[in-house]
């Protein structure tokens, strides 16, 4: 049996099924590969809301509402006056957030260092009404005010101007109860100081909890591949359950896991590139849940018990809420497992020191075009004794090939004697059959981690590199580094010693064809990478069979 001949039909067998599978991802069907969201899930987070209001229920500490009223919300007073709302820009460095005074929630937030594209003026809008995606807070477990409530705002500074925080302070009174949510934006920061402070001037002992939650439907983001999906939805972590995902589908037929109890632990929801995560301050007990608020409208959030707030007393509690780009150094100070948002997929392990060793490059050059050309090399050099090794014998193997077609005429009608000869073949002129496979082998796990890299960094998000290339994370829009992908590994295969097999040579012929269709709907960055792989290897493969005909 001819190895080489098996490997290149295991090679363009996966080929075909990794298309077909990120061909079903892409339509929402399950990964053959992948674990889905509910396969990775933990008993960390479940059902916690009234889909008719989007509340949390208040659990036990519910204090029976009027008839028709769900459980966790106060029926408004009798005769009580509509009040006027507005929306209060806040402008950062970073920021323009809109938090609107009806119900106090941050309903727009745009980015203002990342644009929609590499072309685009517009800035990415995380929180956005066209996706019903806000951030909503308030207090349940009695008539108490909600995020549907009408806040009034303190007058106060409403941008940087000069300092390093703004703050926003809204309030809201129902039955006696009065809450006060204060905002704080930080220069250079996406993270968000929330605190909630209860004053009871009711006459009577209260149990509130606080609750802050994420909002958004289930589409999709725009401009996402056929060939690749990645995940949207809730993301929680807890120090026992650890980090894991729920999709809206499971939130939808009620198959999340149940909410527990926990002492540390934070909510997110997650989107490509980018993430907003609440966070409470430490070792607060906390509740993590998730549920279906309405119609296409699903939430995750983590509720707060203030314990009893004595008549005349007050008490608060303070969170963070993070709203940014998965950037690896922002996600790593904000919380402990707050990184795993960033997925790389299976090959984590691989993935992280390489995307460690890019930025380290990228620190010296400033560009990550020339990064990656760099790390091409720094792994070229890492893996040049066993890719020599394998020239070598693929040199040798071309030498031998008059012998191994004489070998073929012979047991053209014995299979078994053929191979046995071919092997002793091998065995006297010292040649390893899978000496030429066995580089590819060995650096696919570092192609397919940096492949993740590509995908899930929003460092390279909108980076260019030269020329044509301005966005090394999407497709070349001109597809010459795919095309040139392809003519080097047309030249690489005519340095190889032409198979004896009529099909294996029709398999060698066509593989670069087949490769450079596939790569043609890669990152840039993953196919300039393979290019400058491609050309060291021409020119060390060129120097080996020059030495060998000597």
């Amino acid at each position: 049996m001819d190895i080489r001949r098996t490997f290149l039909w295991v090679i363009f067998s996966m080929s075909i099924i990794l298309l077909w599978d990120n061909w079903m991802r892409y339509n929402g069907k399950p990964s053959m590969f992948f674990p889905s969201a509910t396969q990775q899930a933990a008993p960390a987070a479940g059902a916690g809301s009234t889909a008719q209001t989007g509340l949390p229920q208040a659990g036990q500490a519910a204090v029976q509402a009027a008839p028709g009223t769900p459980s966790g919300i106060a029926a408004p007073a009798a005769g009580q006056a509509a009040v006027k709302t507005e929306r209060i820009l806040i402008t950062t460095d970073l920021f323009k957030a809109q938090v609107d005074t009806l119900g106090g929630n941050l309903v727009h937030l745009e980015l203002l260092q990342h644009k929609e594209g590499a072309q685009s003026a517009k800035n990415v809008a995380l929180f956005d009404e066209s996706r019903n995606y806000a951030a909503q807070t308030g207090l349940i477990g009695g008539p108490f005010p909600n995020h549907k409530s009408a806040f009034v705002a303190r007058p106060g500074a409403r941008a940087l101007d000069g300092g390093n925080q703004v703050q926003l302070v809204l309030e809201a009174e129902q039955n006696g109860v009065k809450l006060v949510k204060t905002f704080t934006f930080t220069r250079g920061s996406y993270v968000i100081d929330i605190k909630h402070e209860v004053v009871n001037a009711s006459g009577a002992p209260v149990t509130p909890t606080a609750y802050l939650q994420l909002v958004r439907d289930n589409s999709k983001l725009p401009g996402e591949s056929m060939f690749y999906s990645t995940f949207t939805g809730p993301a929680v972590y807890t120090d026992a359950a650890k980090f894991h995902k729920v999709s809206f589908e499971d939130i939808e037929k009620g198959k999340a896991p149940k909410a527990a109890a926990t002492n540390d632990g934070w909510a997110s929801m997650v989107q490509h590139y980018f993430v907003s995560a609440i966070l409470p301050q430490d070792k607060a007990p906390r509740e993590i849940y998730t549920d279906k608020v309405a119609t296409n409208q699903y939430s995750v959030g983590t509720k707060l018990p203030l314990g009893t707030v004595a008549p005349g007393a007050t008490a608060a509690v303070n969170a963070q809420l993070y709203a940014g780009p998965q950037e690896s150094a922002r996600l790593e100070k904000f919380a402990p497992g707050f990184d795993l948002v960033k997925d790389y997929g299976w090959l984590t392990v691989v993935a992280k020191p390489i995307f460690w060793l890019m930025t380290q490059i990228q620190k010296v050059i400033s560009n990550w075009g020339w990064t990656i050309i760099a790390l091409t090399v720094l792994i070229k050099l890492a893996f040049f004794p066993l890719t020599a090794a394998s020239y070598r014998s693929m040199a040798k193997m071309k030498t031998v090939t008059p012998k191994m077609q004489s070998i073929r005429e012979r047991h053209k009608g014995d299979p078994q004697k053929m191979n046995q000869a071919m092997m002793e073949l091998y065995k006297t002129e010292k040649i390893n059959p899978l000496g030429g496979c066995l580089p590819m082998v060995i650096q696919m796990p570092v192609f397919i981690a940096l492949y993740w890299v590509l995908l899930a960094s929003v460092e390279m998000r909108n980076a260019p590199w030269i020329g044509w290339i301005h966005d090394l994370a999407s497709p070349d829009p001109f597809y010459i580094l795919p095309v040139v992908m392809a003519a080097s590994m047309f030249l690489q295969t005519r340095l190889n010693p032409t198979p004896p097999d009529p099909m294996q040579a029709k398999m060698m012929m066509w593989m670069p064809i087949i490769f450079s269709v596939m790569f043609f709907f890669f990152p840039a960055g993953l196919v300039l990478y393979w290019v400058v792989n491609n050309i060291l290897s021409i020119g060390q493969q060129w120097l080996i069979n020059k030495k060998m005909k000597a």
